[in-house]
């Protein structure tokens, strides 16, 4: 059984580089999902509230017969329990459908710039922290400049910024800022998302075959040999095992460069300061 290999987070925990993202399943096939996901080797899956399929999530852990303390489970609390210690609420709520008594990896799933409440809410997930709810804290889409301001007025740096990362919006100056501050570079959509056409580039059909692979493996390669941890989405258990099958290759300085004109520049993506939830 082939598992993905630990990153050190900042806090001394470690987070598994690959894992299973649950978007946009349902409790039923959350469930499912997460036990075929386990039987294949991962030990690291990625929920939110904003999912709806927390107790899924909970459901196929135990279903699974992995130990729990074996699986790095992580949640977000969007935007309706930012500020005044909603938090607190949020978090009892992700527990309780997940019946667990604690997640490895919290997050702000939104900064919401405008609502200027995430200040409040990390000092909040700082106490959660040190009451043992959570292991780790991190934020989901944050800018730079969020992060500065968060750090400049808060305690604690957040382990982890997870953020829609690809080849083709390779977000370099976000992850130099992660990097420069000891934070974990987490992607999200890693493989383009649903009915991009990432996947269908000349380039990567080219390596593909140089390296008797699939397009969707060289991305995934791509993504963990620039340190990142990631978490593609499916629920169906061969593209699983084929997305954990990326261990056993690499991906030469000359492929690297290739790759490179997949990127779109420093404007692809979502913008995080307009847009969230």
């Amino acid at each position: 059984m082939t598992l993905a290999p630990l990153i050190k987070l900042n806090d001394g925990y470690s987070i598994p580089q690959l894992g299973l993202g649950t978007w946009p399943l349902d409790d039923d096939q959350a469930a499912t999902a997460v036990v075929q996901a386990l039987e294949a080797g991962y030990r690291h899956i990625d929920t939110a509230v904003k999912y709806g399929n927390e107790r899924g999530v909970g459901n196929g852990i135990r279903a699974s017969g992995v130990d729990r303390s074996d699986v790095f489970v992580t949640t977000k609390l969007d935007g309706q329990f930012q500020g005044k210690d909603r938090a607190v609420e949020g978090l009892e709520g992700s527990l309780r459908r997940l019946g667990l008594e604690y997640v490895d990896l919290l997050l702000i799933h939104w900064p919401l710039p405008a609502r200027d409440e995430y200040i409040s809410t990390w000092k909040t997930f700082e106490r959660l922290q040190a009451e043992g709810k959570v292991r780790s804290i991190g934020v989901s889409n944050f800018k730079p400049a969020h992060l500065e301001r968060l750090m400049a007025e808060t305690n604690v740096v957040p382990a982890v910024n997870q953020i829609q990362l690809t080849p083709a919006i390779t977000r370099a100056a976000e992850r130099e800022f992660h990097e420069k501050h000891g934070i974990v570079t987490q992607s999200y959509s890693p493989l383009g998302g649903s009915g991009a056409s990432l996947l269908g580039a000349p380039i990567l059909t080219q390596l593909a075959e140089k390296h008797g692979k699939t397009p969707g493996q060289l991305v995934l390669r791509w993504h963990i040999q620039h340190g990142l941890v990631t978490i593609p989405k499916t629920a169906d258990p061969d593209r699983m095992r084929e997305n954990l099958d990326i261990f056993d290759f690499a991906l030469d300085p000359q492929d690297l460069a290739e790759l490179s004109i997949l990127d779109e520049g420093p404007g692809a993506g979502n913008d995080s300061d307009v847009t969230g939830h």
